[in-house]
């Protein structure tokens, strides 16, 4: 059947529209096969994007914060509406097991509705005065253009994440999605037109050269924010490119998520969040678990049962409702882990399940034993179906281990010693701590990193603050 929600250009200023006639092809991760070819629009493109947000944003800021609402509102209802043709999507273009695809479209959904509601509540000060004569008012604003640089990992729900505080708070937006997966991006697009944003207000422009794009995003004066989720190093390149126009940047960057299992743990429950919280995707989320540490008087069992929990899971074509673990976004994500595999190997590691790609989309999830620090895999983010286990023997040991990294995005531990808990949540040097919890991510808590894990926060009441300023006004001269 055909799906009604797959388009083939960017949207620019309410249009469906296109700056030349180069295209390029969209594949099914599973299998290699062409899903649509897509019409480049390049920094072309971009540059009239910028232009058309801009001028919505002068109106867009100007209507008021419920009926922006009622606009987010039914946007967030045509996602549910459409969920079956948006997961189809999801799972075609990223390869995402198809249960965990209509997962995202609830989950994307969440925020549009949760910010529906956090926009009417962007609430100024009045500050007692220090005179007689005057009355101290703070006010908050919309920041402007925001432009939204996102992942093919998470489609769907890394756009509405970030644009939707950005809308709620009378700011019009640019999507620039990653070429791996830009056809969720144009169909929430289409949804957003069905539900009444003004022409310019949403625009989603498709390219296959992520960096030239992004570059006159960030270097653009009209363009007064960044909101990025990625790689530490693209992030780094985005701000210093960001730097002569000074503007706002929200970063959600790389991750090397530690997963400690404490001797009091419940093993079961230690087990089946280490399932939900690693091998999500293939592995290929930014706070999936790189490191299982765990104490050396349940570490085998811990063990054990991982290597039952595995040996269970169905890999394939992710449109197949009962596989749960779907392919690699690329051959070069194969190769990535296929190294960090090789050099545990090489310094000592022990496969205990896994090791090996099945062909050139799959790669099996894999358990390794005898892991050290000097490992590839114990300094750098994985992103892929592969748990290293470190072995332990004191508190202190494991939140060093933990915190031995530059990065500081997600953590997790498991106790049930409620003055460790504290003692441990603590003291790990992370922006989001699990405890006892391998899903820690909900459109109502703050996410986001610490480190070279970025800055700033998605979703909850903190969510929309990055899209507003400040504005204080004196008023004189009050007889």
């Amino acid at each position: 059947m055909k799906n009604e929600l797959i388009f083939d250009r960017s949207y620019v200023n309410g249009m469906w529209s296109s700056s030349g006639k180069k295209t390029f092809n969209v594949n099914n991760p599973a299998n290699g096969v062409k899903i649509s070819s897509v019409i480049d629009g390049g920094t072309s493109m971009t540059k009239k994007a910028i232009k058309a947000a801009n001028i919505a944003f002068k109106t867009w800021k100007e209507t008021t914060a419920k009926h922006r609402s009622n606009i987010l509102e039914k946007w967030s209802d045509l996602i549910i509406r459409n969920s079956n043709q948006l997961s189809e999507i999801i799972t075609l273009e990223s390869g995402k097991p198809i249960n965990e695809s209509k997962g995202e479209v609830n989950y994307g959904a969440s925020f549009v509705k949760w910010f529906a509601e956090e926009g009417k509540r962007t609430y100024g000060d009045i500050i007692p005065s220090h005179t007689k004569d005057r009355r101290l008012i703070v006010i908050k604003q919309p920041v402007g253009v925001v432009a939204a640089i996102t992942p093919w990992n998470f489609p769907l729900a890394m756009i509405t994440r970030k644009v939707s505080p950005a809308l709620a708070a009378g700011c019009s937006v640019i999507i620039r999605p990653a070429e791996e997966s830009p056809l969720t991006a144009l169909a929430l697009a289409y949804l957003a037109d069905k539900a009444g944003f003004p022409a310019g207000v949403i625009n989603v422009v498709v390219g296959k050269n992520p960096s030239a794009m992004g570059k006159i995003l960030c270097e653009s004066n009209l363009v007064k924010k960044i909101s990025f989720t990625g790689s530490t190093r693209v992030g780094k390149i985005l701000m210093k490119q960001s730097s002569s126009s000074l503007k706002k940047l929200s970063l959600e960057l790389g991750g090397n998520a530690p997963f400690i299992v404490f001797d009091d743990a419940n093993i079961d429950n230690a087990v089946e969040g280490a399932i939900a919280s690693k091998f999500r995707n293939s592995g290929q989320t930014c706070i999936c678990v790189n490191r299982f540490i765990v104490h050396e008087k349940v570490y085998d069992e811990f063990l054990s049962k991982l290597i039952l929990a595995v040996e269970k899971f169905k890999i394939g074509n992710g449109m197949d409702s009962e596989v749960n673990i779907g392919p690699m976004i690329n051959s070069s994500a194969i190769k990535k882990t296929e190294s960090f595999v090789e050099d545990a190997i090489k310094k000592g590691g022990k496969i205990l399940a896994g090791g090996k790609a099945l062909n050139k989309f799959f790669y099996e999830p894999t358990i390794i034993s005898n892991v050290n620090t000097n490992m590839k895999l114990a300094n750098e983010e994985i992103f892929g179906p592969v748990a290293p286990v470190f072995k332990f023997s004191t508190d202190n040991e494991a939140i060093n281990i933990a915190n031995d990294t530059i990065y500081g995005l997600a953590s997790y531990f498991y106790s049930q010693n409620i003055s460790r808990c504290w003692k441990v949540a603590e003291k790990l040097e992370y922006g989001m701590v699990g405890i006892n919890e391998g899903l820690i991510s909900t459109e109502i808590a703050p996410f986001g990193g610490i480190k070279l894990s970025g800055h700033g926060r998605e979703g909850s009441k903190y969510g929309i603050e990055d899209y507003l300023e400040i504005k204080y006004m004196c008023f004189g001269n009050i007889i």
